[in-house]
């Protein structure tokens, strides 16, 4: 499966910077369901000051996904790959 890889920077509520990609098939070019997206795994991270838009979200690049990404793509639409400070 072909993704596009949307990199991610959001400030957290202690004032460190979040890095993490958004990860969907490479189909899905709505930002606003991207960006849903990665305010989706925000909340259940429990940062609750910050939001995902076009400020913060950015298509980066496409590659092809690993059977782990493939497997949580097809479950929940898309797959959050953790760079820093995202614990």
């Amino acid at each position: 499966m072909k993704v596009s890889v949307w990199d991610t920077y959001v400030k957290r509520d202690d004032g460190n910077v979040m890095h993490f990609d958004i990860l969907v098939p490479s189909d899905v070019t709505d930002e606003t369901i991207i960006f849903r997206f990665g305010n989706e795994y925000l909340r259940h991270k429990s940062i609750h000051n910050a939001v995902v838009s076009t400020k913060e979200c950015r298509l980066c690049h496409m590659e092809y996904a690993t059977q782990e990404v493939e497997e949580a793509i097809l479950e929940k639409g898309y797959f959050i790959l953790e760079m820093e400070n995202c614990n």
